[in-house]
């Protein structure tokens, strides 16, 4: 028989953590798109960052499984380096910034997922109660993770009137950021942002470039892209390297980088922070900040994921597979793009420019109805402040018609009531 002891406590957690909200709103709209499914009703899921074959299965790439599969028991049970394993890190940093000069004076830590590089730049380069700055629409788990460490999100508008970046707003805020507190941590998920799915074209980086170069002189400034998307962007989206090279005479460049999407290894966590820096004993600090944070939130990463990174990395006929695997799953997600470009264009929907990635955003005011009367029609998106997150990842190509038709008619709909 069971009993219930009276306390004269409602509960026992801190106030500060009493009323979190218990589940994601994006899974919970992914387990009732499935259930649905379940039942045999016809479901377009256009929900979760993962990127889907035609059939519907999430989309793998064999290399990887092989190497995954080559590690030794042994070895892949054994724990970890704090920071990662040498020869890991400086494969991700060599994946990163190629042949810039930026390799040669980089710092790397490795992280669960891009989410640990967050988290770990978010906590080490900004004091308690200061704010990071992003644009106005951005992955709403960046939120969280500032919270959870005590930090606050500040955004600027992210588009101007044309429908471009809005330098001169990114600059104001940036500004007036440094003014009160004293320091700053941009954070941009460029190229193929989430939620927008826009990438910054070359003026658009040439301007941030020098907006961050100048701010850097006037007080510390940290520069955070995060590049969970990276490899599935438009030819030339990868120059951002050289504009950050600008950025880094007086800012500290950070990089979230992830095995998660360039891998199509979710589950694997494996990620690193990258901090290229030109002074040998600030290195050292960083190195030093950042390897704490490591042994104070989850001591060291996933060893079987990282080893068998950076044997796809190193590994020249690896590395070949790996790379075609991956142009394949860029072609089926671009065939995705150019036919939602097509078809938007087509129904008169306004969303900004997209050449590729994961998502494309919907604008609408009404999104929460929106979203709503494409749920009555078995149509699954994430209503977000002002627009619709698209998931193109998951949705195949034969269903973009389908998903057009809802948006076009939910946003209608959502813009009467």
């Amino acid at each position: 028989m069971s009993s219930t002891i009276a306390t004269p406590f409602d509960t026992t957690l801190i106030p500060g953590v009493s009323d979190r909200p218990g589940d994601d709103p994006i899974f919970s709209l992914n387990a009732e798109a499935s259930q649905r499914a379940a039942t045999g009703e016809s479901v377009l899921n256009a929900t979760l960052g993962a990127l889907m074959d035609e059939e519907g299965r999430l989309a793998v790439m064999p290399s990887v499984s092989r190497a995954i599969a080559g590690v030794p028991a042994e070895v892949a049970a054994a724990y970890a380096p704090i920071s990662g394993p040498p020869a890991f890190l400086e494969a991700v940093t060599r994946d990163t910034f190629g042949t810039s000069p930026l390799a040669e004076t980089c710092v790397a830590t490795a992280t669960a997922g891009a989410t640990g590089g967050l988290a770990h730049a978010i906590a080490t380069f900004l004091e308690r109660g200061q704010a990071l700055l992003t644009t106005d629409y951005f992955w709403s788990p960046y939120k969280i993770i500032a919270s959870h460490a005590g930090r606050e999100v500040e955004q600027f508008e992210m588009f101007d009137d044309a429908g471009a970046f809005h330098l001169q707003a990114f600059e104001k805020a940036l500004v007036e950021l440094i003014a009160r507190q004293g320091r700053a941590l941009i954070l941009f998920n460029f190229p193929c942002h989430n939620p927008t799915g826009y990438s910054l074209d070359e003026a658009e980086w040439e301007g941030v470039a020098e907006i961050v170069a100048r701010c850097g002189t006037e007080a510390p400034v940290a520069f955070l892209v995060d590049l969970a998307y990276a490899h599935f962007g438009a030819p030339g989206s990868e120059s951002w390297v050289r504009h950050v090279e600008r950025m880094a005479e007086s800012a500290q460049v950070l990089v979230a980088w992830t095995a998660s999407k360039a891998y199509a290894q979710y589950g694997s966590r494996v990620g690193a922070l990258l901090a290229p820096n030109r002074d040998s004993d600030e290195r050292l600090r960083i190195a030093n900040a950042l390897g704490y944070a490591c042994r104070g939130t989850w001591s060291n990463c996933n060893h079987l994921g990282m080893l068998a990174m950076t044997e796809l990395l190193v590994n020249e006929e690896l590395r070949t597979a790996v790379e075609e695997e991956r142009a394949q799953l860029r072609r089926l997600l671009a065939e995705r793009v150019r036919l939602f470009n097509t078809e938007a264009s087509r129904a008169g929907l306004h969303y900004p420019r997209y050449e590729g990635g994961f998502f494309v955003t919907v604008f609408t005011e009404a999104s929460q109805r929106a979203a709503e009367r494409m749920r009555e029609s078995g149509v699954f998106v994430v209503p977000i402040r002002g627009a619709l997150r698209v998931a193109m990842c998951s949705t195949p190509a034969a269903q973009i018609p389908r998903l057009v038709a809802a948006l076009e008619e939910g946003v209608t709909a959502g813009a009467r009531e």
